[in-house]
């Protein structure tokens, strides 16, 4: 299996991005729904390219870092989704803004104030989506009176323009059951309708209405009223979306070759790729930390740096030291990050390798 890898090595099957990303420009045309796909998933400029030309109209970023990697690339229309909080990144912020078209997120005055200090400055309004709490309570303002009045105090700022909103309903990736998961996609759009209409009765018009997650873009059948999605994992997928039921093993480009080092017992082994390679993140309803392909019964049960460590009946399941295992990690978001770069795959052939150009950058 991949003989001419060093393992542990990170693949992704191209045929199976390139699938992915045509099933969600598909989903979402046909809902009339742009897509802003989230960067944090990847990382990397070339598949940032493969979303664009696939349709996607810009890019989200977590934080202000990987813009700066992303515009260098030539990369424009970036969102960055995450509060600017100080005269460091209101700086570097500035210059971004008098370069390439760029819009950020606000949910606080303090926030608020500084980016529009940025516009008045550079004699350019800085463009906000305001950030709503869809629930996780990690950030954004309170749906009711408390937004509204949020948003009457930003329009006294002349640096900036209210360009619309952004919400995130993480708490989505809690259920379980496709019906589950519709009915809290149909109760965001109930949420992001009434926000729409409270803040229109005070004559703000919201020319961008910003959903969040995999979950909600998947299922944009039964999504309303927003102009756009920031998918990111889609174009891997992983345990969590398998087992949310959102897609099939088959669906997942992004896997771990790993090689058995240690056969210590009968029903367990050990293989070389540990926390450092396949994140000690957790999946919903799954035991363990990744599906070996092939292997349902196998679980990988713990995690040391540089050792995972299988458990399996010897009955019915042998593994030899040397043998070398394929694994759909729990996350794959996590992976990149944790790679210089990636091996591109085509069926059982490697094709390439693709940079992880904003590796490290969560600043």
């Amino acid at each position: 299996m991949y003989e001419q890898l060093t393992t542990p090595a990170v693949i992704v099957d191209l045929d199976i991005v390139e699938a992915n990303l045509a099933k969600m420009a598909s989903k979402l045309a046909e809902q009339g729904i742009k897509h802003r796909p989230h960067m944090k998933t990847h990382k990397s400029v070339a598949l940032a390219k493969m979303q664009l030309a696939a349709g996607a109209h810009g890019i989200t970023v977590a934080k202000l870092s990987e813009a700066e990697v992303f515009a260098e690339a030539g990369l424009d229309n970036i969102l960055v989704a995450f509060p600017l909080i100080g005269k460091e990144k209101l700086d570097r912020f500035a210059r971004l803004h008098q370069s390439i078209e760029i819009i950020t997120v606000v949910d606080s005055m303090e926030g608020a104030k500084g980016l529009s200090e940025v516009g008045i400055a550079t004699g350019k309004p800085v463009q906000v989506l305001i950030e709503v709490d869809g629930g996780l309570h990690r950030g954004g303002r309170q749906p009711g009176d408390e937004l509204v009045s949020f948003a009457c105090e930003l329009q006294e700022l002349t640096g900036i323009r209210i360009a619309g909103i952004l919400s995130y309903f993480g708490q989505i990736y809690r259920e379980k059951g496709r019906e589950a998961l519709q009915s809290v996609v149909k109760k965001e759009s109930e949420l992001i309708q009434r926000i729409t209409d409270e803040l229109e009765e005070v004559g703000i018009s919201l020319p961008i209405i910003s959903a969040g997650s995999t979950p909600t873009s998947l299922l944009c059948e039964d999504l309303r009223g927003v102009t756009e999605v920031r998918a990111g994992n889609y174009i891997f997928n992983d345990v969590t979306a398998v087992k949310l039921g959102l897609v099939e093993e088959k669906d997942c480009a992004l896997r771990v070759i790993a090689t058995i080092v240690s056969v210590p017992m009968p029903g367990r082994a050990s293989i070389d790729a540990g926390s450092k390679t396949l994140t000690s993140d957790r999946a919903p309803d799954h035991e363990g930390y990744g599906i070996v392909v092939g292997h349902p019964s196998v679980q990988i049960m713990a995690l040391n740096e540089e050792h995972g460590m299988l458990q399996f009946d010897p009955a019915s399941v042998s593994f030899s030291v040397g043998d070398r295992i394929e694994i759909i990690p729990n996350h794959a978001c996590v992976i990149p990050n944790l790679n210089d770069s990636l091996t591109t795959v085509r069926g059982q052939q490697v094709v390439d390798t693709i940079r992880v150009d904003a590796r490290g950058c969560n600043y």
